[in-house]
C-alpha cells in the first residue's frame, strides 16, 4: 500500500536567497571573481564539489565562451551535486539492508524466492504472493542451491480484452464476491489481469486470465485462499471461462492524496520543463489552505466553463475539477460555497513539498546545462584549433560541427538566464501568493449515487480569472520531455495499428477532446505486435508527472474493512522500466487516451512501500 510521505522539509533556498543581496551577487560572473571570492562562497574551499571546481577552471580557460556563467549557476551545480551524493549514500544503505527476506515467516508450499519474486516487473517493489491456484501444475522456476546466476522472469500486468470472461464479468464478479463473503474473506480488491513475459528472442508470451484478489493485510491466510480458489474456478467454468488462474496477495487501497500562471509554450526546452507545475496545463499540482498542515496534495483533472448561473443568467466562471479528498479533510459532508462574503477555502498551486521539488528540479536543470556548456566550450576550442591545420577533407565537417556547437552553447546560455530569472524572483515563494481559486462545491464521497457503484470523489474549484485569463488555452496536457513523439506513438500504438492515424506531435502537447464512452471501454482499438488487444492510457499528476499505463479492461471491485464496496476503473503500470503509473499526490489526475479522450479520474491506488502496481479511478463518462 502507499505509505504517506514524511513531513516536508523546510524549503532550502540557495545561499543567495538566505542572505541579504550583496551587490546583486547572483548575477556576478564567474570570470570576474577572485579566488578569495570563490573560497568565501564555498566554491574553492576544502570539500567543495569537484564539478564546481572544474567549471571554474573551464570558465577561466575559456572566458569568452563561458562568460555567461554566474555565481547563482555555481550554487545550483553545487546543490545538485550534494543531492546526488545523498541519494547515492542512501541507496547504498538500502542495498546493505535489503536482504532481510529470510526474516519473514515462510508460507507453506511457496518458497521465499517465489513469494518475493513471483510478480517481478509489474512495479518497482511488487506485492508478495499469498497463494495461486496453479501451484502444482505450473511450478515457478527457483534457482538450485549453488546457482550463481538465475534469470527472474519479468512480468507486465496487462488488461483482459476479447475473452469469454469479458461477456460474463458482470455476472461472475458478484458471484465471486459472494464466495468471499460466505468464507468471511476480507478482500480489498477483486481485479482481472493477464501477465506477459518476454523470452530471449524478445517475443511476448501472454499468460492466462488471472482473477487477481487482494486481501486486507493480516486477515487471510494461505489455507483460506487455497480453499476458496476451487469454488471461484468452478464459477468460471460454469460460464465457459476455461484455463483461468486465481492469484492472491495482501494489499490495501489508499487515497492518493499572486501572479498569473505561465502560458504553455510549444517549444520543448529546459525552462518549459521547469515551469510545468506553474502553467495553465492540465495536471496542475494543488493543495488547499485547509489541509496545508497535513501536506495533503493533489492534481487538477480538467477545466470547464459554467454556461449559466442557477438563475439562468450567463456565467463567466471557469472551474476546475479534482477529488473531494484532495480539497477537504472531511469526506462525509456535502459542501457548497455560500457566496457573498462567506469564508473561502483557498486552493494553491504547489504545496510546500511540490514547490521544493520545483526548486530542486530547476536547479538541477541549471547544473546540467552548466556541465554541458563546459563540455561544449572545450569542444569548440578543439575544433577551432583543428581548423587552423589545413585538411580539405575534414574542414567542411569541422566547420559544421563548430557551428552546431556554438549554436548549442548559445541555447544553453539563454536557457540558464531564463531559469535563473525564474528562481530568483520571489513572487512564487509565499504560498498565499500561489492561490488560484477556492472550493466551490464538494459533495461527500459516495458509492451509492447510482446502481453502478462507482466512487463519487469529486469537487470543483472556482478559478481566479486574473490567474488564468491571459494564458488559458483550454484542456491541454503538457507531456513533458521524458518521451519524444516517436516513443509516445510506439507506446500508445505498439502494434503499429493506429486506426485514426493520430500522431503525437513534436510540441509535447495533447489537447483533450471528448470522453471514452462506456461501450468503448470494453472494445480497445489497438493491438500489440502479437495482435493482442491493448488499451494504453496516460496521466499527468502532481507526484509522478506524465506516465503511461495499461487499462485493465474489466471493472475492479473494491471493499474496505468497514464493508463499503465500490466499482473502479483499474490501470496497471506500463512495464518494469516505466515506474509507477501513480503515487500519493496524484489524486485528481485525468487519465486519457492517446487521441485525447478522457477515460477516468484517478483517486486511489494499491502498492507496497512507495511502489504501486495498480491505480483506481472513476470513469469520466
Amino acid at each position: 500500500m502507499y505509505l504517506p510521505y514524511p513531513p516536508p522539509p523546510l524549503i532550502s533556498l540557495p545561499l543567495a536567497w538566505n542572505t541579504p543581496p550583496m551587490g546583486n551577487q547572483d548575477e556576478k560572473k564567474i570570470i570576474q571573481l577572485s579566488d578569495d571570492d570563490l573560497i568565501s562562497g564555498g566554491f574553492l574551499s576544502d570539500g567543495a564539489s569537484e564539478s564546481v571546481k572544474q567549471t571554474i577552471q573551464a570558465a577561466r580557460a575559456n572566458p569568452k565562451l563561458l562568460a555567461g556563467l554566474t555565481w547563482f549557476m555555481l550554487e545550483c551545480q553545487g546543490l545538485s551535486d550534494q543531492k546526488a551524493f545523498k541519494s547515492h549514500t542512501s541507496a547504498m544503505k538500502d542495498v546493505s539492508t535489503g536482504f532481510s527476506v529470510s526474516s519473514f515467516v515462510s508460507v507453506p508450499h511457496i518458497s521465499d524466492f517465489e513469494r518475493v519474486h513471483y510478480w517481478h516487473g509489474i512495479s518497482i517493489d511488487p506485492p508478495e504472493l499469498l497463494y495461486r491456484s496453479d501451484l502444482e501444475s505450473n511450478p515457478y522456476p527457483v534457482p538450485l542451491p549453488g546457482t550463481r546466476w538465475h534469470e527472474v522472469p519479468v512480468k507486465t500486468a496487462e488488461g483482459v480484452f476479447e475473452t469469454p470472461l469479458n461477456a460474463v464479468w458482470h455476472i461472475v464478479a458478484p458471484a465471486i464476491i459472494g464466495i468471499l463473503d460466505k468464507r468471511n474473506i476480507k478482500y480489498s480488491a477483486l481485479k482481472t489481469a493477464r501477465f506477459s513475459t518476454r523470452g530471449e528472442d524478445r517475443k511476448k508470451t501472454l499468460g492466462p486470465i488471472v482473477i487477481w484478489i487482494a486481501t486486507h493485510p493480516n486477515t487471510t491466510g494461505f489455507e483460506s485462499a487455497r480453499d476458496a480458489s476451487p469454488d471461484i474456478l468452478h464459477i468460471l467454468e460454469e460460464h465457459k471461462v476455461e484455463g483461468a488462474v486465481v492469484e492472491w496477495y495482501e494489499g490495501s487501497v489508499e487515497k492518493l492524496s499572486g501572479e498569473p500562471l505561465f502560458r504553455i509554450t510549444k517549444k520543448p526546452n529546459a525552462p518549459r520543463q521547469a515551469r510545468r507545475p506553474l502553467t495553465v496545463a492540465l495536471g496542475v499540482p494543488i493543495a488547499t489552505e485547509e489541509r496545508e498542515h497535513e501536506d495533503a496534495q493533489g492534481t487538477i483533472s480538467f477545466f470547464f466553463h459554467e454556461n449559466k448561473f442557477k438563475n439562468g443568467q450567463p456565467s463567466p466562471r471557469v472551474l476546475a475539477v479534482s477529488n473531494k479528498h484532495v480539497l477537504q479533510a472531511d469526506s462525509t459532508t456535502d459542501y457548497q460555497f455560500a457566496g457573498g462574503d462567506a469564508p473561502r477555502q483557498h486552493v494553491r498551486v504547489c504545496g510546500a513539498r511540490r514547490f521544493e521539488r520545483f526548486l530542486d528540479e530547476a536547479r538541477d536543470l541549471i547544473a546540467a546545462n552548466v556541465a554541458e556548456a563546459v563540455e561544449l566550450a572545450q569542444d569548440i576550442v578543439q575544433l577551432e584549433e583543428g581548423l587552423k591545420i589545413e585538411n580539405l577533407e575534414e574542414t567542411e565537417d569541422d566547420e559544421d560541427d563548430l557551428g552546431l556547437a556554438k549554436g548549442n552553447l548559445k541555447r544553453l546560455e539563454k536557457e540558464n538566464r531564463e531559469l535563473q530569472a525564474l528562481l530568483t524572483e520571489d513572487r512564487w515563494n509565499d504560498i498565499a501568493r500561489r492561490t488560484i481559486g477556492f472550493v466551490d462545491w464538494a459533495p461527500s464521497i459516495s458509492i451509492g449515487v447510482d446502481s453502478r457503484n462507482y466512487t463519487r470523489d469529486i469537487g470543483t474549484i472556482e478559478l481566479d480569472p486574473q490567474r488564468f485569463k491571459d494564458n488559458f488555452i483550454g484542456n491541454v496536457v503538457d507531456l513533458g520531455n521524458r518521451f519524444n513523439s516517436c516513443q509516445l506513438n510506439t507506446m500508445f500504438y505498439p502494434g503499429k495499428t493506429n486506426p485514426d492515424g493520430i500522431k503525437f506531435n513534436s510540441s509535447g502537447l495533447l489537447a483533450i477532446r471528448g470522453v471514452v464512452e462506456h461501450k468503448q471501454m470494453v472494445t480497445p482499438r489497438g493491438v500489440d505486435e502479437n495482435g493482442v488487444p491493448v488499451f494504453i492510457v496516460g496521466k499527468d499528476g502532481n507526484s509522478t508527472d506524465f506516465t503511461v499505463g495499461r487499462y485493465s479492461g474489466l471493472e475492479a471491485h473494491l471493499c474496505d474493512l468497514s464493508g463499503k464496496r465500490s466499482v473502479e476503473v483499474a490501470v496497471y503500470n506500463y512495464d518494469k522500466q516505466s515506474g509507477n503509473f501513480s503515487a500519493k499526490g496524484d489524486s485528481g489526475s485525468l487519465i486519457f487516451t492517446g487521441d485525447g479522450r478522457m477515460l477516468a479520474i484517478l483517486h486511489s491506488g494499491m502498492g507496497k512501500g512507495f511502489s504501486s502496481h495498480v491505480s483506481f479511478s472513476t470513469p469520466a463518462w
